[in-house]
Order: structure tokens, then C-alpha cells, then sequence
């Protein structure tokens, strides 16, 4: 495995990020059911990315986008299925948390939906915590927030 920084026009990111959205909308039943997200997923924001590749081949993604002073929102986490339950996915947010220290954040924000259980137990088992819904995701009832402090 390689790991590779790069930002939200890479080649590698958009695909892997058209594959996150079709596996969500297998998770969820459709685009129509994930309309009110997208607006909220698009790349242009996403500055920082972390990239993981076998061989040539892109297999994992993930995203920091500006929040606010000193808070990254983490964007676009995915793994292709075929290379999950092997502890890629911890050692990509590894990665990411190290970029965002880099970067001067000091703490770590996201959003996730109630369906993706393994999601949010990846995000609790790397130190997350659910906090109350933030920003744009405040009144919807299927979004997780959650937060880490990182030093």
C-alpha cells in the first residue's frame, strides 16, 4: 500500500469519490434519496486529500475541507469493498489526522448517516465522539456528527 497527498482535482479522488456515491445510493435507495447531501459533497472545497493505492490501482480516499479557525471537516472517506476489514480505512484517517495537524487544525469534524453503521463504528474506533448536528446537517434527522480534538 501507498499512501499519496493530493488535493480535490486529482483524478483518483474523483473516481473514487463517483464510487462512494454509487455505493451510497445503494445504501440508501437511490440519488433522489440523497439529493439534500450532495449539494454538501461537492470537490472544489476540498483542498487536502489523502490517496491510497495498491500498485497502481486507487483503492481508498479521503478529504479535509475548511470548517473554521483551526476545525477540518472530513469529506469523502472510502474504501473500494474488496480491500475493507483489513485496517486500511484506520491507517488512511491516520493519514489524514496527520495532514490536518500539518495544516494547523486542531480538531476533526464530519458527517455521516444512520445507515452506515460500519462508518460510524470506524470513526468512534479512531477516536470520534457524536456531537450535536452542525451547520447545513442540524435539521436533518438521518445525519451523525461527529468530532475529535487532535494535539
Amino acid at each position: 500500500m501507498e499512501f499519496k497527498y493530493a488535493d480535490g482535482r486529482n483524478k483518483d479522488f474523483i473516481l473514487l469519490c463517483e464510487m462512494l456515491d454509487d455505493y451510497l445510493n445503494e445504501i440508501v435507495g437511490g440519488e433522489k434519496q440523497r439529493n439534500q447531501y450532495a449539494q454538501y459533497n461537492t470537490l472544489e472545497k476540498i483542498h487536502d486529500v489523502v490517496l491510497v493505492y495498491d500498485g497502481v490501482l486507487p483503492i481508498a480516499c479521503a478529504g479535509l475541507k475548511y470548517y473554521k479557525a483551526g476545525v477540518a471537516e472530513v469529506k469523502r472517506v472510502f474504501l473500494r469493498e474488496e480491500y475493507r476489514g483489513k485496517g486500511i480505512s484506520i491507517l488512511l484517517l491516520s493519514a489524514l489526522e496527520k495532514k490536518a495537524k500539518e495544516k494547523g487544525y486542531h480538531s476533526l469534524i464530519l458527517e455521516t448517516g444512520k445507515p452506515l453503521k460500519a462508518a460510524m463504528g470506524l470513526y468512534q474506533k479512531t477516536g470520534f465522539e457524536m456531537i450535536d448536528n452542525y451547520g447545513p446537517y442540524k435539521n436533518m434527522a438521518d445525519s451523525v456528527c461527529m468530532q475529535k480534538t487532535i494535539l
